[in-house]
């Protein structure tokens, strides 16, 4: 069993972002951004290098193809943000509060996703290798049809997770709080859980097998 490995985020000395709405296609490097409100803004393809984003709205902002690059994200909250088709590599999501966000297609690579709460989380399609889910509560994920390698599931909660199609290699969900599987059971091949999770898994695993468990004078 390969664990993950975690980002090393570097940040160099940065200086404050100094306002304006995001660009299409736009440039930030080395930035400070502190209780931003990037509500409803339109930053598709655009590049985060060596950022810290603290604090900052995003509900219905559109980051669709963006890349967040050795940059940390504490903090921040929004409902419906669009992260389809983005790029995450050496990032650090920490106590965010996010609802019905779109990273599906998206390709996640050395990424922690530390504390928090995210509802419906989208992650149709995409690509998921060496990301560590920690201590944080996931309503509802949907994983369908992407891949996860090195992925580790630890001190987090998982209600209601959608696995259909997945392809799994060595990810790693026996330190989770809370494993309950909505669909997919049966594409859990490649990944590894504990004996106490096999057991509160049981009746799942009987269903997709078609097994009745029924017990003695019932």
């Amino acid at each position: 069993m390969k664990g993950a490995r975690r980002p090393e985020v570097r940040l160099p000395p940065l200086v404050p972002y100094g306002g304006g709405e995001l660009e299409p296609d736009g440039d930030y490097d080395g930035l400070q951004f502190s209780d931003v409100d990037f509500v409803g803004q339109d930053g598709g393809g655009a590049r985060f290098m060596d950022c810290a984003l603290t604090g900052c709205a995003v509900d219905e902002t559109r980051l669709h193809r963006a890349r967040v690059l050795d940059s940390v994200l504490t903090g921040i909250r929004g409902v419906g943000t669009d992260l389809g088709s983005a790029t995450l590599r050496d990032v650090e999501l920490v106590d965010a509060r996010l609802g019905g966000v779109q990273v599906h297609g998206a390709v996640l690579e050395r990424v922690v996703v530390r504390g928090g709460k995210i509802d419906y989380l989208n992650l149709r399609e995409a690509r998921l290798r060496d990301v560590v889910f920690e201590g944080c509560v996931l309503v509802e994920p949907d994983f369908g049809g992407a891949r996860l390698e090195r992925v580790e599931f630890v001190d987090c909660v998982l209600k209601r997770a959608d696995f259909s199609g997945v392809s799994l290699v060595d990810v790693d969900l026996r330190r989770a709080a809370e494993v309950d599987i909505a669909r997919g059971v049966d594409r859990l091949s490649g990944a590894v859980i504990s004996p106490t999770q096999l057991l509160d898994l049981a009746g799942v695993f009987a269903a997709e097998m078609g097994v009745r468990v029924v017990g003695l004078g019932e």
